[in-house]
């Protein structure tokens, strides 16, 4: 009997796959969804592992296996009771053995022909149930295969099955890192000669080369055997700012040899580019890896000749059979700017009236702002509220300021608010958020000021134009338009309701909008109170990212549904002799 424990990697994945934003695609799947009145949580992992063979001399060589959770709660308050997890390992008996990872500790189970593992509460989102290590059993021949079958149970829950094949031997393409030029102007180009080397057992029938980038780059090229989700900065265009393209290649990728790019590709800085990540993945093609790259999206297909690979005498570096070997990614800073704008307006009232302040910010470009490595907000703006009102309603993701400590509350009330934006501001984008004010003393030219600034209440290092971060929101001016309202959008000062939503929550789903919200919609006549600004944003509304949590991809459900797969950024640990 072998003993780990989940609790500490579950929320060491958690977190890992929070602060990245990306995941690890093509290797992962989830059990089919349930339909009952419990919450459903979705157990996943790889749908695939390949292991070394068992070798003549010496010890077998691991490959990683995690097996994960997904609870979608929306409200994110997670599972607070016990859960047992069980991994059915008759199915690989002959094939493969179940080792626990050696970063583990004490709270699974390995007995014979199964694991059991216990914890406490599942976190919203994706989390980890364990990580294993798996050898190839001795005297296993190349091509073996067994299933092992996943199961949770859990009081008031029901979880979705799922199972994962384990094969002795297969391919195992591993991807060159390429050596780009990281430090960019817009309008940089440079060639992207993909290079990948099969260490594995046998050939690979078909590549599928995954391209993934985020806004501000492009790939100019379009290949008649790619297929295109989108141009960087069109819409329909995810939460996550990236886009992706497809391509198969036929034909047999022999074990020991080094494949290269045929035709051109090149990857370039947009008007919009300023910190932004380029993604290059090759695995084995089939309909499963295709429909795991797509996840559910519309894709194009291009129209220029074929991408092709041809041999080359060049090699990648070394090989464990993981998929995660698969996957580099590149790092680009681009010489650019955007302009940020608080957004002030007006309002008018009496006492005992209560009128809504509609104030925020607005990204003038060029570049668009993503922070798709850490997660943080890129941005904070503050809400000082006008002279005889008080606050009865704000939006859920501002908290109060008191003046004394600077301590966030979520009172209502308060003299100061503060909003946290999300990981991800686009150009042209503009946020807007209603508070909901009480008139209880009329006090002519009564002016709020709205000001917008870093996560950490610093100056924004992107920022061209730092004096206009600043705007006010004025009640009862002597005349219309009285007084500096900064950024206000022409023509919303005009009466009308809560756009995009009920008093108190926010008005924008743009993406970079300040906590989570929906799509925008016109105000509402016959509510009290003016607008200081209208919602607005290029091509449409977008759902605002907040978090970048809910869309790591092991929860298939929630993270397929954005759009497009998407990559982990960490490194899993290296195969161990």
């Amino acid at each position: 009997m072998t003993r780990i424990s989940p609790r500490t990697v579950l929320r060491r994945t958690a977190g890992r796959l929070a602060a990245a934003g990306l995941l690890a695609a093509g290797s992962l799947a989830v059990g089919a969804p349930a339909h009952a009145a419990d919450p459903v949580l979705t157990l996943g992992g790889p749908a695939e592992t390949a292991v070394h063979p068992y070798p003549a001399t010496g010890s077998p060589q691991a490959s990683a296996l995690e097996i994960t959770v997904h609870n979608p709660d929306p409200d994110g308050a997670g599972y607070e009771g016990e859960v047992t997890y069980t991994l059915d390992l008759g199915g690989i008996e002959g094939v493969a053995v179940l080792a626990p990872a050696e970063d583990t500790g004490s709270d699974c189970e390995i007995d014979g022909p199964r694991a059991v593992c216990h914890d406490h509460g599942v976190y919203a989102g994706l989390g980890a149930v364990a990580d294993f290590d798996l050898v190839a059993a001795e005297g296993s021949e190349e091509g073996a295969t067994g299933t092992i079958e996943v199961t949770g149970s859990a009081d008031g829950v029901t979880f979705t099955p799922f199972s994962t094949r384990v094969t002795v031997g297969g391919p195992d393409l591993v991807t060159k890192r390429l050596p780009f030029e990281r430090n960019l102007r817009p309008g940089d180009a440079q060639p992207a000669p993909i290079t990948f080397r099969n260490q594995g057992t046998r050939a690979a029938d078909g590549v599928l080369l995954t391209l993934r980038y985020s806004r501000g780059l492009e790939i100019p090229e379009r290949y008649a055997n790619c297929v295109y989700n989108g141009e960087a900065g069109e819409d329909p265009f995810d939460a996550f700012a990236w886009s992706t393209a497809l391509c198969s290649v036929e034909g047999s990728f022999e074990p020991g040899a080094t494949y290269t790019l045929g035709v051109p590709l090149s990857v370039k800085a947009s008007e919009r580019a300023y910190h932004d990540t380029f993604v290059y993945r090759v695995a084995e093609d089939g309909p499963a890896q295709r429909s795991a790259q797509r996840a559910g999206a519309a894709f194009r297909e291009g129209t220029g000749p074929e991408l092709t690979l041809t041999k080359a005498a060049a090699s990648a570096r070394g090989a464990d059979l993981a998929p995660w070997d698969n996957q580099q990614e590149a790092d680009f800073r681009t010489e650019n700017t955007a302009d940020f704008v608080a957004v002030g307006g007006t309002g008018e009232g009496a006492v005992g009236d209560t009128v809504t302040a509609r104030v925020g910010h607005r990204n003038d470009g060029p570049a668009w702002i993503g922070n798709i490595r850490s997660g943080e907000p890129v941005a904070t703006f503050e809400f000082t509220v006008p002279e005889g009102t008080e606050v009865t309603g704000k939006p859920p993701s501002c908290q109060a300021v008191t003046p004394e400590d600077r301590q966030g509350e979520g009172r209502l009330g308060a003299e100061r608010y503060r909003c946290s934006s999300s990981m991800t501001v686009r150009d042209g984008a503009e946020t807007i958020l209603p508070f909901e004010l009480k008139i209880t003393d009329v006090v002519p030219d009564a002016a709020g000021t709205v000001l917008v600034r870093g996560p950490w209440e610093e100056e924004l290092p992107f920022d061209p134009e730092p004096a206009n971060n600043a705007a006010r929101w004025v009640l009862n001016g002597d005349a219309p338009g009285s007084g500096d309202t900064g950024g206000t959008t022409e023509g919303s000062s005009g009466t009308g309701g809560s756009a995009g939503g009920a008093p108190g929550g926010p008005t924008d789903g743009a993406s970079g909008g300040f906590g989570p919200g929906t799509a925008g919609a016109p105000s509402a006549p016959g509510s009290t109170g003016t607008s200081g600004s209208a919602v607005s944003a290029p091509g449409g509304s977008l759902a605002s990212t907040g978090t970048v949590a809910p869309a790591a991809a092991g929860a298939a459900v929630a993270a397929l549904a954005a759009g497009g797969v998407l990559y982990a950024t960490t490194r899993r640990r290296s195969a161990r002799g």
